[in-house]
């Protein structure tokens, strides 16, 4: 037979039952914490896996380029801007030597200075001692007239009479008509100093004067592009020549790029462009201007030519996509936006 326990051992007995279910929270929340955990990650692992991946399209920075040309041949003799200046219009860019040109000009200038030196001989009329002088021939030309005429008379009442041979009669009727054709030349020499030149002439003279002018004109054009100028503002994006080359007419000089005119370029399939009409807005990202965000507004949607940028989908049994130029322009100005920085774009979630 059991003796009974001591009273010590017996609360002894007595506390650690009464410990026992106080240690049994302790043990469940760890596996709460693990169980929560694994969930979080078992979650986030489907989202991640289940997510749709980013469809990101990129761009380009484009802007309005002129190629900058002469009309005219010859040598570059200065060229006073450098790549990447900014010009204001009409600012001197190129200027070529042509000595040809320039004798042109100076051989147009002189024409003219003898076309207006005979409009003037014109205009001013008839010497007045060259009228005189004429003046006298006639007269002396009507006196030669009228003594061929009266010795005519006598001769032919002579040979009427008998008194004189036929020859005699023709020598004097050759001699009137050979004077009143010489009286009647001095008449119109006369008239001619009197009037002086004829409308015909005068009209004549100042044609001639007008196309003196034209050609100076014409020549003057030629020379006035051996100074290339800006036509716009703009910045010198590239230089074609270099002092001493020679240069024909079309050659591209310089390359100037309008920053005025910027805009973002995109070469989009047309499945990604189905949704998209003009007037859209979306936001890029250049990463030059460290992911800077930009809203940009659709302006122009063109398809390419059909030698560019196809994606063959017939084996799938679909059809050929072919490639659409987007451009859209930021709508606001970001002055640090220079031609050929990258943009790209999330095309899901616009």
């Amino acid at each position: 037979m059991d003796s009974p326990l001591p009273e010590s051992e017996t609360g002894q007995v007595a506390a650690n039952s009464s410990d026992k279910p106080k240690t049994q929270p302790s043990t469940r929340a760890p596996a709460v914490i693990v169980a929560l955990v694994v969930t979080g990650v078992a979650a986030l692992s489907i989202w991640y896996l289940m997510r749709p991946e980013p469809l990101l399209v990129q761009g380009e920075v484009d802007a309005t380029r002129m190629d900058i040309a002469a009309r005219i041949d010859g040598r570059v003799a200065e060229i006073p801007v450098a790549r990447g200046q900014n010009l204001p219009s009409g600012a001197v860019l190129v200027k070529i030597d042509n000595p040809e040109t320039l004798a042109k000009l100076r051989d147009a200038e002189a024409a003219k200075v003898v076309a207006q030196a005979q409009l003037a001989h014109i205009e001013a009329g008839t010497r007045v001692e060259t009228i005189a002088a004429q003046k006298a021939a006639y007269e002396r030309a009507q006196a030669a007239a009228t003594l061929a005429q009266k010795t005519f008379d006598r001769v032919h009442e002579l040979f009427g009479l008998g008194h004189a041979p036929q020859a005699q009669l023709d020598l004097a009727t050759d001699r009137l008509q050979e004077s009143q054709r010489a009286a009647d030349q001095a008449k119109s020499a006369y008239d001619q100093a009197v009037n002086g030149a004829t409308r015909e002439e005068r009209a004549l003279a100042a044609a001639s004067v007008q196309k003196a002018t034209a050609d100076i004109a014409g020549v003057q054009a030629l020379v006035d592009q051996m100074t290339v100028t800006a036509p716009v503002a703009a910045q010198v994006y590239q230089r074609n020549v270099e002092l001493g080359e020679y240069v024909s007419p079309g050659v591209p000089l310089l390359t100037l790029i309008d920053l005025s005119d910027i805009w973002l370029h995109f070469d989009l399939r047309e499945d990604l462009v189905r949704a998209l009409k003009v007037g859209d807005r979306f936001e890029v990202r250049v990463p030059a201007l460290g992911d800077r965000a930009i809203t940009a507004e659709v302006k122009l949607i063109a398809t390419r030519g059909e030698y560019a940028s196809w994606r063959a989908t017939r084996a799938t049994g679909a059809f050929d996509l072919r490639t659409f130029e987007v451009r859209a322009y930021p709508v606001e100005k970001v002055p640090e936006l220079r031609p050929g920085m990258s943009v790209y774009a999330d095309w899901r979630s616009r």
